[in-house]
């Protein structure tokens, strides 16, 4: 039996997953959690297969608790769930440590064989993902800069790009407002522009906006 840990801080998420899993013979859902605190606390003390991992909980970025928790626990299977399917999100969200990365819009089949997979020590990206992740292995053309940003400046590149204000920058990651300023600062450098619409039409470019 697979059992699984799921964090999100959605109730109607979390239900749903159970749900899903509830029609298989072969996993079973024995914690919860909908903080990234929650979820690091409970990795420390329960002993489960694989956990379910939103990649935007409320209290701290889901690529700092994924990195916390492989710390902790470096033999466990993650599999990260997001909203996102660019292949940036999959590619950082790999390198930090994570089995697997699936898009929340994915079939319930999709998640039923993704749990398996990483719960036998394998890697799993949806479909999607694999054919993004594929293209930039076969291009011939450089890695684009935002490839150089850290997490923290990739994260601040999103929030501006998604319209956020510099306050509400800094309540989402929990960061002072100079603080995040000093990431802006940053990436607008590696990506030599000058100021948030040249950011705004950067993403939208690269496609790391919905």
């Amino acid at each position: 039996m697979i059992s699984v840990m799921i964090a999100d801080d959605h109730a109607i998420v979390r239900q749903g997953l159970k749900q899903i899993l509830s029609e298989t013979d072969d996993i079973k859902v024995t914690g919860e959690a909908e903080t990234g605190f929650q979820a690091i606390k409970i990795a420390r003390q329960q002993d489960f297969n694989v956990m379910l991992l939103d990649i935007s909980l409320p209290d701290r970025n889901g690529i700092e608790i994924l990195k916390q928790i492989k710390k902790d626990r470096p033999s466990l299977a993650v599999l990260m769930l997001s909203m996102h399917n660019e292949h940036e999100f999959a590619i950082r969200a790999l390198k930090a440590g994570a089995s697997g990365y699936l898009n929340k819009q994915s079939a319930p089949a999709q998640l039923v064989v993704a749990i398996r997979q990483v719960a036998a020590g394998d890697k799993y990206v949806s479909p999607v993902v694999a054919q993004e992740l594929a293209n930039i292995i076969n291009s011939d053309t450089d890695k684009p800069l935002h490839a150089t940003l850290s997490d923290r400046e990739y994260q601040t590149l999103c929030f501006i790009a998604a319209g956020k204000t510099l306050s509400e920058i800094s309540s989402e990651m929990f960061l002072s407002p100079k603080t995040v300023s000093v990431y802006r600062a940053r990436l607008l450098e590696k990506l030599k522009l000058t100021n948030n619409s040249e950011i705004i039409r950067y993403a939208i470019k690269n496609k790391l906006v919905d």
